[in-house]
């Protein structure tokens, strides 16, 4: 049976336990200022002093053994480093953080590993500025090095990695790419061994201590004041972004060398005729004849010159063919041939696709029909 509390009561019961919420919140308030008291960030960029690039290399390579991959294997090969020389804040910083890069980003094939993992540290201990310089300089560097290097096969053959399980001198590529399909799959073709096999495996070990090799010395050389960029630009990465870049077509960002997955875009990919000089108005007219089997005639006329693309795509609207990739005609009426193939040079299905043509502001669309 529940018993009644007086005024009096009540009041001293409250009282009580005011002055024990008022205790705990105390309590939990000086633990909390001394957790915060404790808890400093280390401003960014961290300190870094000055590494043995070879001890890094070394590192980089046994690393990459570890299971956690190439991102993780030049990240790490450069922080434990820095653990042993600084300390404090990198002990705080698990390695760990790169293991999605490895294949480029969890087997995507997209940024190497290697790179992914080096840059992330220089990013680390460099203010934007700077790091911009060296991460430019890193990626630029890689796309023009046979890799492995010498270093690195000499290291292998004398068992100067602590991880010796191949210990042959393995084939050299420049992969001219940052991409990890294009750098792999490059070294794949020149050496003849598989994306799977134990060699192209130790390629990317290697590989990874180089990398972070080379991040440890342009650092070192930073601190020193004697850094120099080393890499240029291939010349038809410019010639490239005449066009494509902001001033013109407006539709490229990128530092990479084009024609190495694109190869000549400008080159002719079907036979183009001129049959008139001048061109009394922009027109693409219907495909002759039509239906078709197996080829056909498109014909199209420019007043002025003009920078012309004219494409082939199916009923849903896929490209299936180009014919011109924004090539400059001067006016005139031409004719252009269509071999019913598509651009693997595989012939297409019967059935109903569309010509496009674009020239400056005028575009125009006809309908073709391949039966069979």
């Amino acid at each position: 049976m529940e018993q009644s509390l007086t005024r009096k009561q009540f009041l001293a019961n409250t009282t009580k336990m005011a002055a024990a919420v008022a205790v705990g919140a105390g309590a939990m308030t000086a633990f909390g200022s001394k957790t915060l008291a404790g808890t400093v960030a280390t401003p960014w960029p961290w300190p870094y002093q000055k590494l043995d690039p070879e001890k890094v290399r070394i590192l980089g390579h046994d690393s990459y053994y570890s299971g956690k991959g190439c991102a993780y294997g030049a990240f790490h090969a450069l922080m434990s480093e820095l653990r042993t020389l600084v300390g404090e804040p990198f002990l705080s910083l698990p390695s760990e953080i790169m293991v999605f890069g490895a294949g480029g980003a969890v087997g995507w094939g997209t940024l190497c590993g290697a790179i992914n993992g080096a840059a992330a540290l220089i990013s680390l201990v460099t203010p934007k500025a700077t790091s911009d310089i060296l991460v430019n300089e890193l990626l630029g560097w890689y796309t023009q090095v046979r890799f492995p290097t010498d270093i690195s096969n000499q290291y292998a053959v004398a068992h100067t990695f602590t991880d010796t399980r191949y210990d042959q001198v393995l084939p050299q590529n420049i992969s001219g790419s940052v991409l990890c399909h294009v750098s792999n799959s490059e070294w794949c073709v020149a050496s003849h061994f598989a994306v799977s096999s134990n060699e192209r495996k130790e390629r990317c070990a290697r590989l990874t201590g180089d990398v972070a090799a080379y991040a440890a010395k342009i650092l070192n050389d930073n601190v020193d004041g004697t850094f120099a960029a080393l890499y240029v630009p291939p010349a038809s990465i410019a010639t490239c972004n005449t066009c494509h870049s902001s001033t013109v077509v407006n539709n490229v960002a990128a530092k990479m060398e084009c024609g190495q997955c694109h190869g000549d875009p400008h080159a002719p990919t079907a036979s183009v005729n001129q049959i008139e000089a001048v061109g009394s108005t922009y027109a693409l007219r219907p495909n002759y004849p039509n239906p078709f089997n197996p080829s056909t005639k498109l014909q199209f006329s420019l007043p002025k010159s003009e920078r012309v693309e004219l494409s082939i795509y199916d009923i849903h609207g896929r490209l299936v063919k180009t014919l011109i990739d924004h090539q400059d005609y001067s006016p005139g009426t031409f004719v252009v041939d269509w071999d019913g193939t598509d651009d693997n040079s595989m012939r297409v299905a019967s059935g109903v696709y569309f010509s496009r043509m674009q020239a400056g502001t005028f575009s125009a669309t006809q309908k073709l029909a391949l039966v069979k």
